[in-house]
C-alpha cells in the first residue's frame, strides 16, 4: 500500500478528487491511503498564517518555514517518507519517475504556493522537486493530484487488467497506437481492415507500426531519449 501525506493550503480541493473514479477505487481496495494535511493548523502565528513578505523585497508573498518544517517533521514523527515539492524549479515528471516513486511505501507532496516557499525549507526537508511542466499554475495542488493520479494507476491491483499499463503512451518511449470501437462504419469513416480481421498477430503488428509513426510525426524527442 501507498501512502501519500498532501500538505496543503486547499485541502477542500482534493475532496471530490480522493472520492471520484480509479482513485476512489483504489483506496477502496486498501491499494493506496490519502491524508490532506491543512498547512494553517501547523502556523504558530495567531491568524494562521502561512506567507511573508521575501527579504530583499520583490513582489507577491513567500511560504514561510515554521509551519511546514511542523508539518513534516510531525508526519515524519510517525513514518518514514520521501518529501516531493510541487514546482515549476523541479525536475520534468515523466513515466520513469512515476515508475520510481510508486515503489515507496509512504510519499509526503508538499503543495508549493505564492511566489514559492522560504529556500531553507527545500535545503532541509525536501528530498525531491518535480515540475509538470514549463509553465505556472496557481499553486502546486493540481501538480499534486497529477502525480497521485499517475502513480496510482501504476500500482498492481488498481487496474483492472495488466496489459491496460503495457500498451499506454509512454510504454517503451512510445505513443499509444490508435483505438477504435463501434460501429466499423462512422459517417463514411472506416476502422482499418486489419482490426476487424481477427488476426491477432497481423493486429499486433499493424500497432506497433502506427505507434512508432505517431511518435515520430508528434513526439520525436521520445525516440531519441
Amino acid at each position: 500500500m501507498l501512502r501519500f501525506d498532501i500538505i496543503t493550503i486547499f485541502p477542500d480541493l482534493f475532496r471530490p478528487f480522493v472520492h471520484e473514479s480509479i482513485i476512489k477505487r483504489a483506496h477502496e481496495k486498501k491499494k493506496v491511503v490519502i491524508h490532506v494535511h491543512d498547512l494553517r493548523r501547523f502556523s504558530n502565528n495567531k491568524h494562521k498564517k502561512v506567507d511573508d513578505r521575501p527579504f530583499g523585497g520583490g513582489p507577491g508573498m513567500v511560504m514561510t518555514p515554521q509551519p511546514i518544517f511542523k508539518a513534516i517533521q510531525n508526519i515524519k514523527g510517525k513514518r518514514k517518507a520521501h518529501v516531493i515539492l510541487t514546482s515549476p524549479a523541479g525536475t520534468p515528471f515523466n513515466q520513469r519517475i512515476a515508475k520510481r516513486l510508486a515503489k515507496q511505501k509512504n510519499l509526503i507532496i508538499l503543495c508549493g504556493h505564492y511566489e514559492g516557499i522560504d529556500e531553507r525549507v527545500r535545503i532541509k526537508l525536501v528530498d525531491e522537486t518535480i515540475s509538470i511542466g514549463d509553465y505556472v499554475l496557481t499553486g502546486g495542488e493540481v501538480p499534486a493530484m497529477v502525480l497521485v493520479d499517475c502513480m496510482t494507476r501504476l500500482i498492481p491491483g488498481v487496474l483492472g487488467k495488466h496489459e491496460s499499463l503495457q500498451d499506454e503512451s509512454f510504454e517503451h518511449n512510445l505513443l499509444e497506437y490508435p483505438q477504435y470501437t463501434r460501429p466499423a462504419n462512422f459517417r463514411g469513416m472506416n476502422v482499418p481492415n486489419v482490426l476487424l480481421s481477427g488476426h491477432h498477430k497481423d493486429i499486433g503488428q499493424w500497432r506497433k507500426a502506427q505507434a512508432l509513426a505517431r511518435t515520430k510525426k508528434l513526439r520525436p524527442d521520445l525516440l531519441t531519449s
